[in-house]
């Protein structure tokens, strides 16, 4: 349905945009219907570039983005309209989906302007209560009510109910529940599972481990925008190859053990038993001088409202190092070949297990 060709994604930063930062680099995959394919990184690793480039909101530096057989990455008009009527996205945050004006409801009359034109209203009406109650809603509580009235995890359902009124065949779902209280997570968590059942694919990109492996058939973990290990899922978790995705995996929380610190290594944030000498952590700017985004302020190197820091002369320069040193990594780190570990598990080694005629992944190379 979806396969990824070697899809790179470069930024233009620096003054008068003289530098390049690599978001995404080479990465390939495939998306089978009926099938949800968990996408795995920490912040910063290019998850949500790779959505958005899928859902053609940011555009291919290279490679190609097949869907049902044709190339999207360069869609215009029309054709780019009939695409989205396949493949829609629902992201972190739902209440920047909506405009508070009107009510959460518009988004469904703005579907029904743009791809049902002729439809009567008694019949959309109709058609817009099926898809609300197949997401788990009851009309009467949600309809014709603004979004300061409805939950986070209410809202999040309405935009997927949304994207069933299309004919969707993908849907890129990106971090949808990580603004969600736990009792919530789940019931979009059984709504995705149940979607698929009916042969919805599904791109689940998220940070968390723990909900990637329960929705999963599939996983990729990401790097630096690169790919370093993809498979099933319960291969990935279970025989992790790449040093990364151990340590993703060992970092998980566990829920019945108490936090200890690793041995040798001395507290710095004024915790008990923190050395007298220890540097205190960075305080928060109070007042935020930007309130509003810019694009240039979107980007991946930008820095955000909020994240500047009242720690000395020091915290600026150290800043720009550490984004420079970020970017000099993505410059410098090469691309791997994913190699066949085992049946449908790859990885990218520079020493690749021992195997009788070892294979690289479709597309790696």
């Amino acid at each position: 349905m979806l396969k990824l060709e070697n899809v790179t994604k470069l930024f233009r930063t620096g003054t008068f945009a003289g530098d390049v930062f690599p978001a995404v680099r080479r990465v390939n995959f495939e998306i089978l219907p009926g099938q949800v394919t968990a996408l795995i990184g920490e912040s910063g690793s290019g998850k949500t570039t790779l959505g958005k480039m899928i859902l053609r909101l940011e555009s291919v530096s290279s490679g190609s983005i097949i869907f049902d057989g044709r190339d999207i990455s360069h869609l215009k008009g029309r054709e780019l309209r009939e695409y989205y009527r396949h493949v829609q996205g629902v992201f972190q945050d739902p209440f920047s989906s909506y405009n508070p004006i009107f009510r959460a409801d518009r988004v469904f009359q703005m579907v029904k302007e743009g791809y049902f034109p002729d439809v009567s209203a008694s019949e959309w009406n109709k058609k817009v209560a099926d898809v609300v109650e197949a997401v788990g809603l009851n009309p009467a509580d949600v309809l014709n009510k603004f979004t300061h009235q409805l939950s986070g995890g209410q809202l999040q359902r309405l935009l997927i109910a949304r994207a069933l009124l299309l004919d969707i065949k993908l849907l890129i779902a990106d971090e949808i529940i990580s603004m969600l209280d736990a009792s919530t997570r789940i019931d979009v968590l059984n709504l995705l599972a149940d979607l698929k059942s009916r042969g919805l694919g599904i791109l689940f990109i998220t940070h968390d481990l723990s909900l990637g492996n329960y929705i999963s058939e599939r996983a990729i973990i990401l790097r630096r925008g690169i790919v370093l290990e993809m498979g099933a899922t319960d291969k990935v978790f279970s025989n992790p190859q790449h040093p990364y995705t151990k340590m993703l995996l060992a970092s998980v929380p566990q829920l019945h053990h108490k936090w200890e610190p690793l041995p040798g290594v001395e507290p710095t944030d004024g915790s008990p038993g923190a050395s007298a000498g220890s540097t205190p952590p960075p305080v928060p700017v109070a007042e935020e001088t930007e309130k509003r985004y810019s694009r240039s302020s979107l980007h991946p190197l930008a820095a955000r409202p909020g994240r500047a820091y009242a720690a000395g002369p020091a915290a600026s320069p150290a800043l720009t190092a550490e984004r420079r040193r970020e970017m000099d990594l993505r410059l410098v780190e090469e691309v791997t070949p994913l190699v066949e570990v085992e049946e449908d598990h790859f990885a990218a080694l520079s020493q690749p297990l021992a195997r009788t005629s070892p294979r690289a992944a479709p597309g790696s190379t």
